[in-house]
């Protein structure tokens, strides 16, 4: 069984900083679009950011621009989310997701996350931004 493997989250102060990790097969290095995706507090699920674990530039939604990197590490299988100047509408919760092996445009998993886009996906990891 495919494992994505979060940690990371927490709670944190308005523009304070986290980072998110995901273990993922290693396999699915190089040659996959890995995203994080978040779900906040009655809304629906949006594509954060992507990466191609095969090298080449990140993709990210409007909304975190500027704020969140997204970065990667072959050799231990992994995907991180640097997230800085937290804001209260970043709390959600975070997964991490694996593309379908067909999926080479990474930008598309920002809106497409369907079961014919994301493979697996990891269990979540909360990230609560109060004062």
């Amino acid at each position: 069984q495919v494992q994505l493997l979060e940690s990371g989250g927490g709670s944190v102060q308005p523009g304070g900083s986290l980072t998110l990790s995901c273990r993922a097969p290693e396999y699915m290095f190089p040659g996959t679009c890995m995203a994080w995706v978040r779900q906040g507090p009655g809304k629906e699920r949006e594509g954060v950011a992507t990466i191609y674990t095969g090298g080449g530039g990140e993709f990210y939604a409007d909304a975190v621009k500027g704020r969140f990197l997204m970065s990667r590490d072959n050799f231990k299988s992994s995907v991180y989310l640097q997230m800085d100047s937290l804001k209260p509408e970043d709390t959600a919760t975070y997964y991490c997701a694996a593309g379908e092996s067909n999926v080479r445009d990474c930008e598309r998993l920002l809106t497409a996350l369907g079961a014919g886009d994301i493979a697996y996906w990891g269990r979540g990891t909360q990230v609560t931004v109060s004062s």
